[in-house]
């Protein structure tokens, strides 16, 4: 069902049946299935034909024909994509250099499954197959890694924000619970990989970009390379003035990878500094959005808006680590890291001013004990375990006119979490591909009030410990068709935001959210991976899903609201149509396609303390996504990357209640289109020049990304920029 506007109770039949969406979940996403599955087989069997016809020596005579194969990392040890029993979007160097590079939101929405959300500039929610419902604001029930250090700290909490965009070389997802090798989740796991250009090569880049609404993006690297030892520094500063009011953002970066090698083995040294500020304009009504989508929330007769409270975020983060990887021989390796973070963290809100210094210190550590290599089997075993703690001072003072005021509420929070895990992996006839993983997780966390109660002694909580299993398999039918099944089960621990709120009350009886899913799916791709199909479809149970609620002062609280159903289906189509060549007019030809298709729905005990929503689709998630990317390779090095994204309308409240003009809270769907085109100049083999030029929501759509769920007094809406342009260019020595 389309919506362009706030859906009545007419349109949605609620007076016919309560139930409309829980009759029928699988219908609606096997349907479009088919089509999609036939539609894009049809594809592959047309361009398989044409690419049949193509001398077998083509590609061994001429590189720039040849496609690197994907590899995924992400299970401890680098493996072919085809085989690996488990949803994973990889997102390379080529998909982030055609995107805008002033944040992660456009390249991450490209993949399915995926939503990102940046309410204004700067201020990220992330979600993989699952509700932001959880989220008013950060990244949770998600875990991310810094190449092999955890970005996600004990208390459960992400700055992904403090990243910048260009210092990154590739992504990737993990979608659906994954905690057998990476602790509490149930949303997935993402991994980032630091920029390490050309890493046996000395190199100097800078880029530079200027755009609509005063965006000013550079960013310097330098790398040096001398026998065993690589230095990759990079640094990064960005400045944004917003579309609304009050939505200025400024970002300063620098970051550093420092990589010996040794015999087989490599000790990394990695760390960055990031410098954060953004305003934080706040949610507008629908009658404020549509009169004036540009503005800052205003005040009421009780509380001060946006402006007069200056309201906004000040991060200043501190992150590190060391990673060595030893090998003992050819069969037995050990991989362990050694981190810290120290995050400075100040938000005046419009209520209160908040304050927190967060320290978090742990390591990581595995060893693989890899079978010799025989005819018809391969095997390996892991066996691991991560350890971290952060210790958070968060304080609440009064806010007067973004000037921290008189103490409200003075807190103390220590936060331990850790986990053991294992994993068997075995590879028979090199076409039956199975892993089974389990760790076990603790969790616990220590509560001191220091102001005003002044108590002495910690309130202690420690949960039960928890087993996280996964079990998976592929079967290669052909060598290049792969089907794959997977059982693995989800378990959430309560954020440090969440146990300690905005109310200022501890909860210590917030229960972890768990779950069991369930998936089935398969990868098709052609010899030289021009062409590459990967479909699944999934049913995931969710129980003591974690919720926030609002009290009339708009501070937030949380509470374990029940369970979720969240039946769906997702696929990713790529093809170099022209494969890249370098004679004629059109030297390269790619089209992606992208589908997610959602009905998540409440379950029969989801409630709040009025009433139940069995059977309302999930607040917050969009039923259909569709991102259709065409990338076009021209003479002289010219290039256009244009990419459509349809998003459906989504639910913006639980209870469905009709606001005074008698309709349903739904932010309508949108359509976005992008491009940008651009032209290289080549110095040498590494030496080049390039200048570019894009242009966002270029249909000039009206929408918001990153909708305020529930909001008190219907604040749903954050506008996000009309048509917008960037320019800039990246050079490279």
């Amino acid at each position: 069902m389309h919506r362009t506007s706030l859906v009545t109770i007419e349109k949605l039949n609620i007076a016919n049946d309560p139930n409309p969406i829980k009759k029928t979940i699988f219908v609606p996403i096997i349907k479009p299935m088919i089509k999609i599955y036939l539609s894009i087989i049809l594809i592959f069997s047309i361009v398989a034909g044409v690419n049949a016809q193509n001398k077998p020596d083509t590609l061994k005579k001429d590189p720039v024909k040849q496609l690197q194969p994907v590899t995924v990392r992400a299970y401890l040890s680098e493996q072919p994509v085809l085989s690996i029993p488990a949803s994973v979007s990889v997102i390379n160097q080529q998909q982030l250099n055609v995107q805008p590079d002033n944040s992660f939101i456009s390249v991450l929405n490209s993949q399915p499954g995926v939503r990102a959300e940046e309410r204004s500039p700067g201020s990220y929610r992330l979600s993989i197959r699952g509700s932001l419902l959880r989220s008013p604001f950060g990244v949770r029930d998600v875990k991310i890694y810094f190449d092999d250090i955890p970005l996600t700290d004990a208390g459960g909490n992400t700055y992904l924000n403090a990243i910048d965009f260009n210092s990154i070389h590739n992504m990737e997802v993990l979608k659906g619970p994954d905690g057998s090798l990476f602790g509490a989740n149930t949303g997935g796991v993402v991994l980032l990989s630091p920029v390490i250009r050309r890493a046996d090569s000395n190199f100097v880049s800078a880029g530079l970009n200027g755009g609509s609404y005063g965006l000013i993006h550079e960013n310097t690297a330098l790398q040096e390379h001398s026998g065993n030892y690589t230095l990759n520094l990079n640094q990064a500063y960005e400045s944004y003035g917003g579309y609304r009011q009050h939505s200025y953002m400024q970002r300063q970066y620098i970051q550093a990878v420092n990589k010996w090698t040794y015999s087989k083995d490599e000790l990394k040294v990695l760390g960055f500094y990031s410098d954060l500020d953004y305003e934080t304009p706040g949610g507008l009504t629908l009658a404020q959005y549509q009169a004036d989508p540009q503005l800052a929330r205003l005040s009421t007769k009780t509380i001060p808006g946006s402006i007069r409270q200056k309201a906004g975020i000040y991060q200043k983060m501190l992150f590190g680590g060391v990673v060595n990887e030893y090998h003992f021989n050819d069969e037995l390796r050990n991989v362990t890291s050694v981190f810290g973070t120290y995050v400075d963290f100040k938000n005046p809100f419009i209520t209160n001013y908040g304050q927190r210094y967060e320290g978090t210190f742990g390591f990581r550590s595995y060893f693989e004990l890899s079978s010799k290599k025989q005819i018809n089997y391969a095997g390996k075993v892991d066996l691991g375990i991560e350890w971290q703690q952060t210790n958070s001072d968060i304080n609440n003072y009064g806010n007067r006119s973004g000037v921290r005021d008189t103490a409200q509420t003075l807190d103390r929070i220590n936060t331990n979490q850790h986990f053991i895990f294992a994993r068997y992996v075995a590879d028979i006839s090199r076409r039956f591909h199975m892993e089974a993983a389990l760790s076990l997780n603790f969790y616990d966390y220590k509560f001191l009030n220091v102001y005003p109660n002044v108590e002495t002694a910690y309130t202690n909580r420690y949960f039960t410990p928890q087993l996280m299993p996964r079990i998976a398999l592929s079967y290669q039918i052909t060598s290049d068709f792969a089907w794959r099944a997977s059982v693995s089960r989800g378990y959430s621990t309560p954020t440090t935001a969440e146990i300690r709120p905005t109310d200022h009350a501890i909860n210590p009886n917030l229960q972890a959210e768990s779950g069991w899913n369930y998936e089935t799916g398969f990868r098709l791709r052609n010899k030289d991976e021009s062409i590459y199909l990967d479909a699944s479809v999934f049913y995931y149970h969710i129980q003591n899903a974690i919720v926030p609620r609002y009290n009339a002062d708009e501070t937030t609280y949380y509470i374990n609201a029940g369970g979720l159903n969240q039946p769906g289906a997702e696929v990713y189509f790529t093809a170099w149509i022209i494969k890249q060549n370098n004679s004629g007019f059109i030297r390269g030809l790619q089209f992606n396609e992208s589908l997610t298709l959602d009905r998540f729905t409440f379950g029969n005990d989801y409630h709040d303390a009025t009433a139940k929503y069995a059977g309302n689709q999930l607040t917050g998630v969009p039923d259909q996504v569709i991102v259709t990317g065409v990338q076009i390779n021209l003479p002289q090095y010219l290039y256009l990357f244009v990419e459509h994204n349809y998003t459906s309308g989504v639910p913006l409240t639980d209870a469905r209640i009709p606001l005074a003009d008698g309709k349903i809270p739904y932010a309508p769907h949108y359509n976005l289109l992008q491009a940008k085109a651009g032209w290289q100049h080549k110095f040498s083999k590494h030496n080049k020049l390039e200048l570019y030029a894009g242009a966002n929501n270029l249909l000039n759509q009206k929408y918001s990304l990153g909708d305020d769920l529930n909001a008190m007094g219907n604040r749903f809406f954050n506008a996000a920029p009309l048509r917008n342009y960037y320019v800039g260019f990246n050079v490279v020595f």
